[in-house]
């Protein structure tokens, strides 16, 4: 399955549902120097944009834009050959983001639907360069260019502060990731495997249901239930303890049933997501001391957001001792944009990989193509 979205230079920087919005004709382009490819890739879909070039540390502008399922493909390189033929383009450089990291040549993720060996890649798709981000460092790299008003506001702060500070970015899906976006002249983001530190139960329910899950690994982590399949695994435990039958096989379906109200463990699996998606965040905002805040990133929490609301996900955030002052200066934000991977995963590599002088010859060509490109 494809989802298609074909637009002249979408500027992040503005209204970003406006453009979204807008049927335009894509324009043919000689991408030797004028354009670059950006992809996010996750356990369920990869997201290409073919992506203008543009001076170092400007604003990421997409050309056009699909989103793939995964399932559909043998491997990643016929994703990347499918979109440059569907669009007749023939980008010379990818910048690739994916959860994971990078081990002996292959980005180590078991969620990820085939083995991605980035220089395989190159060489495979006759391209110049193949560069590989970790997908958190490519949505922690798209916080400095998508407005705050493209996110919804879960948390304001509480006490006036600057926002100015480091941003934490964690981002739930088919795994769960953490990284950290700190200002300056350049930004820079710093990834971590902060998924992987051990989850902390509360007493009550929550031992009980690390109890349940304990006994198919002795290394029970946050990204164990702070996930899509984590989300299925709380359900699955609290049927255990409740005595139920899990007739919900599927992360959509426990979300919906809670949301809903027509399923109490679902509800209840719902509640214990946010409660411990609350805790591990305000861990790493005191880790990193996230004056700027919290992004949550994931495509199911745009849904919740409500329900987050009206649980006790903000009392939990705040319950931390002595640190809820500082807590409470700490804005948390719910992104909404799902085209954050692809706008980070470019912006990193105009931070980093443009050559100006290639960049001022595309831009002529981009305006003699009639495409809105701005600095």
């Amino acid at each position: 399955m494809t989802e298609m979205t074909m637009s002249p230079s979408v500027d992040v920087s503005t209204d970003a549902h406006a453009n979204l919005a807008m049927a335009q004709t894509y324009v043919p382009v000689n991408p030797g120097d004028l354009a670059f490819l950006a992809a996010d890739v996750g356990g369920t879909h990869a997201r290409l944009g073919l992506i203008a070039t543009a001076a170092k540390g400007g604003r990421p502008q997409i050309l056009a834009y699909r989103t793939y399922r995964c399932s559909d493909h043998p491997h990643l390189e016929d994703i990347v050959r499918c979109f440059c033929e569907e669009l007749d383009v023939q980008p010379r450089k990818l910048v690739l983001a994916c959860a994971g990291y990078m081990h002996a040549g292959s980005v180590i993720n078991k969620n990820l639907a085939w083995r991605v060996m980035p220089q395989a890649m190159k060489e495979a798709l006759g391209l110049d360069s193949v560069t590989f981000l970790n997908d958190l460092e490519a949505l922690a790299y798209a916080v400095g260019h998508v407005a705050s008003h493209h996110a919804t506001m879960l948390k304001a702060p509480m006490v006036s502060a600057p926002e100015n500070g480091p941003i934490v970015v964690v981002g739930p899906g088919t795994g769960l990731g953490a990284a950290v976006w700190f200002p300056g002249a350049p930004s820079r983001v710093m990834t971590t495997e902060a998924g992987h530190t051990q989850l902390a139960a509360r007493v009550g329910i929550e031992q009980q249901v690390l109890a349940q899950l304990a006994q198919a690994d002795t290394h029970v982590c946050y990204e164990t239930v702070l996930s899509g399949p984590g989300l299925h695994r709380l359900y699955t435990a609290l049927c255990a303890i409740r005595d139920r039958y899990p007739s919900l096989g599927e992360p959509a379906a426990i979300t919906s049933a809670a949301l809903a109200g027509n399923d109490d463990v679902a509800r209840e699996a719902l509640t214990l997501f946010c409660g411990w998606l609350a805790s591990f965040s305000a861990d790493l905002a005191m880790l990193y001391g996230a004056t700027g805040g919290i992004y949550l990133a994931g495509g199911f929490l745009s849904s919740m957001v409500d329900f987050m609301r009206q649980s006790s996900f903000v009392e939990r955030f705040l319950d931390k001792g002595v640190m809820r002052p500082f807590l409470q200066k700490v804005p948390i934000r719910v992104m909404d944009h799902d085209r954050h991977g692809v706008i980070g995963a470019a912006s990193w590599h105009l931070d980093h990989c443009v050559d100006v002088g290639a960049m001022r010859e595309s831009e002529r060509e981009v305006r003699s193509l009639g495409l809105n490109f701005e600095r």
